[in-house]
This record gives C-alpha cells, sequence and structure tokens, in this order.
C-alpha cells in the first residue's frame, strides 16, 4: 500500500446498503479504513500543475482526496487527461443519459484547442465514455486516463453523480460559466473512483409561500442542489403567507391569494409598507420540473392543507369557517388558519392537485397536514354531518380522513402521498405514505415502525436558524445551528433498531423564508451547511470533521467561482450581518429551550 502505484486510496464504510459491489472494486487489498487516511496529501500522488494549489495544511493539492461529499474509495494516478472543447463524447445509456453528458460538455467552459504546434496540444482526440449499466441507482466508477474519461454508471443518477466528481477534479474555472483564460486544455489528473450514495433521498426543501423566488433563482438552486449531489427538491408553494402556482381552474387562488399590501417585520410586526407577491405560472413549474429532472433532481410540490390556508381562504372564502373573512397573512408567524375537510374542499383540491400533476414529473406530492387549527370544526354543521357519516368522534380524526382521501386520490396518479408528522400522528397516511418528521427523534421512530420515513427533525435540519452565537449573524428564527451539528446528524439513530433504521429513506434541510427575502440571504443560510448535509447523505455520517473541514475549504472555492454568497466559516461578511435595524439579532439563541419544546409536542396524542 505504501508504494506509488497503490497509493491515495479512500476508503468509505458503507453505513446502509454494504459493500461497494465488486465490479466496482479495484483491489481491496489496498483499502484503508476511513480512520487511516491521513489528511495531508497521499503519498505518490502526483501533483496537477493546473491545481497548483495547496490545501489549508499547507501540503500539495491532490484532488481526488478533495473531493465532496468524500466518495467510497478514490485514487490518483500518474498522468494527466487533457480536456478542452475538442473532446469527443460517447454514450451507451437512455436519451436522457446521452443529453446529460452532451449538456455536461457543452455546459463547461472548456478552453478551446492551443494553436497548431502548441505542445498543451494532444495527437489524439480526448474522449469522454458514459456506459448506463444495471447497477444500484447512483452508483458509478470514473476513470481518467490520459486517453480520457471512462464512467459506468448505475442509470441517469450515477451518470449525473459521475460527472459531477468529474467537475470536482478539474481546475475550479470549470465552476464558472465562461473560460477567459488562454487557449489549450485543462489537464484532468489520472485516477479512479468508485461511489455509491448512502441514502436514496437527499433533499432541500425551499420555502417560497412566506417570500416568493422568482424562476430564475429556483433554477439557479437546482444547479446547486446538483452540485452537492441532492436528488429532491420540495418546493412549498402554499402558506398563510402566499400561494404560488397558478391555477387555471380556480384563477382566484392566483389572482387573490399570490400577493400581500406589505409584510410586519421584526418586533411589534414593523410594517415595511411594500406589497410581496409572484407565483409560477403551470408552465413555469413545468420547466422547473424538467430542468430539475435533466440534472438528476425530482421535484416535490406541496400544497399544505388544511392549516397554513390563510392565502386560500383568502381567494376562496367559502373553503374555510363560513362567515368568516380571510386575507393574504402580512405577518411571518403562523396565521393558525385552516379550511373545511368536508367533500366539496377535497373536490377543489383534487381539481388544484390534477392540474399540478399535468405538469410536474413526479413520483411525490406533499400535502403538508401539520399545524392544522381544528377547533372551530366540531361546531360546522357540514362537519359534524361527515363525521357521523363515518362513526367519528374526534375533530383529529377527521384530519386524518382529509388527509387519506387526498392520498387516495393520488394513488390513483401513481404518486406518493408525503406528509408532515402531524399527520402521521392523526392517522392521515396510507401503507406507502411517507412522513416527514420535522418534530425530532421520538415521533420519527414512532413513524418508522409503519412508514417510510425522511428525516427533517428542526434540530439541526432547519437552515433558517443562525448558525452561530456571534452578535453579527442577522435575525433569523432562532438557533444557533452550526456547521458541526449539522456533520454530526445522524438520520437513521444508532440507537435504533435495524427495522426502524431500514424505513430512513433519507433526510433534506429546510429553508423556512420568513426571514429570507432575497437571494442572497438564500445563499447566505444554505451554504456551507448544506456541504455538511450532502456528505451526511451521501456516505450515511461525517466521522472526520477535520477532513472534512480540509475537503471543504477547497470546496469553498468552487462555490466562489459559481457566485454563491455563502456564510464564510469565521464568520458573516459586514454586509451579511444584521445592522442595527430591523435585521439586527434580538438576542442569543435558545436552541436548547427550542428542542425540548418541539420534542414535548411531538409526543402530544
Amino acid at each position: 500500500m505504501g508504494t506509488s502505484n497503490r497509493a491515495a486510496w479512500i476508503a468509505v464504510a458503507s453505513v446502509r446498503h454494504g459493500q461497494i459491489p465488486a465490479k466496482y472494486r479495484e483491489d481491496t487489498t489496498c483499502t484503508k479504513s476511513r480512520q487511516e487516511v491521513p489528511s495531508r496529501s497521499h503519498a505518490g500522488a502526483p501533483a496537477s500543475s493546473d491545481f497548483g494549489r495547496t490545501d489549508p495544511t499547507g501540503h500539495a493539492l491532490d484532488p481526488y482526496s478533495a473531493l465532496l461529499p468524500r466518495p467510497r474509495q478514490a485514487l490518483s494516478r500518474p498522468g494527466k487527461c487533457l480536456l478542452n472543447a475538442g473532446v469527443a463524447v460517447k454514450v451507451a445509456g437512455s436519451p436522457a443519459t446521452e443529453a446529460l453528458v452532451r449538456r455536461f460538455v457543452s455546459g463547461l467552459p472548456l478552453p478551446a484547442p492551443g494553436p497548431e504546434g502548441d505542445p498543451a496540444n494532444t495527437t489524439q482526440t480526448t474522449w469522454v465514455s458514459v456506459t448506463e449499466t444495471d447497477d444500484a441507482p447512483g452508483a458509478y466508477r470514473l476513470e481518467v486516463t490520459e486517453s480520457g474519461v471512462d464512467i459506468r454508471a448505475g442509470g441517469f443518477e450515477g451518470a449525473a453523480g459521475a460527472l459531477t466528481t468529474l467537475r470536482q477534479l478539474m481546475p475550479v474555472q470549470a465552476w464558472r460559466r465562461e473560460w477567459a483564460g488562454d487557449a489549450g486544455g485543462w489537464a484532468v489528473p489520472c485516477g479512479t473512483v468508485a461511489d455509491h450514495p448512502a441514502y436514496e433521498w437527499r433533499g432541500a426543501m425551499l420555502d417560497v409561500a412566506r417570500h416568493f423566488f422568482p424562476k430564475q433563482t429556483v433554477l439557479r438552486y437546482v444547479d446547486l442542489l446538483a452540485a452537492h449531489r441532492f436528488n429532491r427538491l420540495h418546493l412549498h408553494l402554499s402558506d398563510d403567507q402566499g400561494w404560488r402556482v397558478e391555477s387555471r381552474r380556480h384563477p382566484r387562488l392566483h389572482e387573490v391569494g399570490s400577493w400581500r399590501p406589505l409584510t410586519r417585520l421584526g418586533p411589534g410586526g414593523v410594517a415595511d409598507g411594500t406589497p410581496h407577491g409572484g407565483y409560477y405560472t403551470l408552465d413555469d413549474l413545468a420547466e422547473i420540473s424538467a430542468y430539475a429532472r435533466a440534472r438528476g433532481i425530482t421535484i416535490v410540490p406541496e400544497i399544505d392543507v388544511p392549516g397554513h390556508t390563510s392565502a386560500l381562504r383568502a381567494a376562496y372564502p367559502e373553503l374555510g369557517r363560513p362567515g368568516q373573512e380571510q386575507a393574504v397573512l402580512d405577518t411571518v408567524w403562523a396565521g393558525g388558519s385552516s379550511i373545511s375537510p368536508t367533500r366539496p374542499v377535497v373536490a377543489f383540491l383534487q381539481d388544484v392537485l390534477e392540474e399540478i400533476l399535468d405538469v410536474v414529473d413526479t413520483p411525490y406530492v406533499h400535502l403538508g397536514g401539520d399545524e392544522c387549527d381544528m377547533r372551530w370544526w366540531a361546531d360546522d354543521p357540514a362537519i359534524a354531518a361527515e363525521m357521523a357519516e363515518h362513526g367519528y368522534t374526534d375533530v383529529k380524526q377527521m384530519h386524518g380522513h382529509f388527509l387519506r382521501t387526498l392520498g387516495g386520490f393520488l394513488a390513483t396518479r401513481g404518486v406518493r402521498m408525503v406528509v408532515w408528522d402531524e399527520g402521521f400522528v392523526t392517522g392521515g397516511v396510507l401503507p406507502d405514505t411517507i412522513v416527514m418528521a420535522w418534530r425530532g427523534h421520538e415521533v420519527a421512530g414512532r413513524a418508522a415502525a409503519s412508514q417510510d420515513v425522511v428525516r427533517t427533525p428542526l434540530f439541526p435540519t432547519y437552515f433558517n436558524f443562525d448558525q452561530s452565537d456571534l452578535p453579527e449573524e442577522p435575525r433569523s428564527e432562532g438557533g444557533p445551528i452550526t456547521l458541526r451539528d449539522v456533520a454530526d446528524f445522524e438520520p437513521a439513530p444508532s440507537e435504533w433498531p435495524e427495522e426502524l433504521r431500514g424505513r430512513v429513506l433519507g433526510g433534506q434541510f429546510q429553508i423556512w423564508t420568513e426571514w429570507v427575502p432575497s437571494e442572497r440571504r438564500l445563499d447566505y443560510l444554505a451554504f456551507p451547511r448544506a456541504c455538511a448535509l450532502a456528505e451526511v447523505l451521501w456516505n450515511g455520517q461525517v466521522d472526520d470533521f477535520a477532513d472534512f473541514e480540509r475537503r471543504l475549504a477547497v470546496h469553498l472555492e468552487r462555490l466562489d467561482a459559481m457566485g454563491v454568497g455563502y456564510r464564510p466559516l469565521a464568520g458573516p461578511h459586514p454586509w451579511q450581518t444584521g445592522g442595527t435595524g430591523v435585521w439586527r439579532r434580538s438576542g442569543p439563541g435558545r436552541i436548547e429551550e427550542t428542542k425540548k419544546w418541539v420534542e414535548s409536542v411531538s409526543r402530544e396524542p
């Protein structure tokens, strides 16, 4: 293992799906455990002149040791492959995979070949070859030789992951939109990577209801998620503060429900006096879905019902409590509103869901089910009549019935229902319903006894919380949730029995946008914590935080090249702080109190 031709292996312990398939292994006799891999560049690994950089320890940077997420196995070898705009593409796979590869190559800011006689030119055409295999989705083997790049991929997802790894092996300029340097080519060090993900659900939730983000911001966000091997984007499309998708059958939803005359922020609810709103047309949503799908990401649309429905009720007040008018909420706090769970409302929502499913290519729809005010239901004659018809004596039973009915409709479209954990608690689940447990480990464990679970606990996956206790942090909803907190997250807790751990599909981070009015603020909250969660969901855990920090320092250069306004590791830039106005931090976070409260309410029947 100490010889130069065996140097630089990185082996990552499989945590969920067993060992790497034999066809993806190079030679298991030369594999070190993760704990044995030094944080410095590997002995015998050639330094790449194209990187020409050092890692934070001052040692020559081996790009195979700077990948993020860290691959199962990575081996650098002597030699380099020169890539320029003349690269040839070979694909043996689906049309979608061929389009992915050609889009990847054409989208890179590859330098033009050098002038004739330039020693940087090669005497033969360099190629990028991708072959689909029948291996597990997401698995891949990437080999870089002096002649070209060969990828063996487990389907489309494996090809997408391999191409992301290849891009990380290139100079950081590969992450820019255009190459402004000299002609010639980029030298990619020779080597091999074999990899596969620990979890199938590696997601992010973006709340576009509290603050609306234009389509271009969402498409950019898709690119950023794909660069970190996330494969789900959960869009929270409706809430008290706004309805964000066109409905041609019920147009008042977007005509009335998509905007509010002002937003109240800060102590005492200081009004900004500025109208806020926007919505995605169905054509926009189709474009977002297709754009994401072409990059290996599935859109999970959420219409949050029967609670969080002030905007819906502002458009169609007859769906809520009789005689009660409702406006689109202008505060940052939840409104405690709800709609009726009766048949006419269910039929209305089926119309809306059908419109969305006609344009979004997805096997999942999220129906919310959280934080619903059911107190008025018992006094409503129409609801009481339906409860009596079904033999229900508790409004919570009607809440569960409502969600199951909508879930049954989704099933006719071949779509699985997803709910927050309150939906599980009231019995609003079908056998294939996926539960997102935001209120902690206890309710997640209960749900995993019968349902597939995506881990979304407030701590540490709510990225709208502070990133530290520094007074310079801009105002948020609390915290802190630090980079280390995210890196220490266990999606499938080790103390759970195996039958519960096996029901964990993966996890995702959430950004609720009550205090997130801009793309710049979104970048700040998401990164670099999303980098840590990407590592967790790809490998199952971060078992060497110092090594992760070393690789993250290199990865931040890629984020710089992409123009991401992330939070620096040492603290916010001056223009990222809260200042002295409404965005000034009100005081230190109280995360321990928040965690205790969340766990306590999760135990409520």
